[in-house]
């Protein structure tokens, strides 16, 4: 058996490590909610008319982005 290497000199770092893990996992949720909300606006320009090729050109994306945000 090994015993637990003292890792306190690192606490600095490893508290970074941590703080921008939690971070990263709230960007990441963040990053859904708005990817969501963009498929439920786009879906209801859809709903109302508005082709897939314009939203594109408006957006200054391809159609097949557009395809894409939506089949998410």
């Amino acid at each position: 058996m090994t015993a637990d290497k003292d890792l306190s000199v690192y606490r600095p770092a490893l508290d970074r490590i941590r703080e921008v893990r939690e971070q990263a996992i709230h960007h990441a949720r963040l990053a859904q909610r708005f990817a969501a909300e963009r498929r439920e606006l786009m879906q209801s320009l859809i709903d109302q008319g508005v082709s897939r090729a314009d939203i594109a050109r408006e957006l200054g994306v391809s159609r097949q982005a557009i395809q894409k945000m939506l089949a998410v």
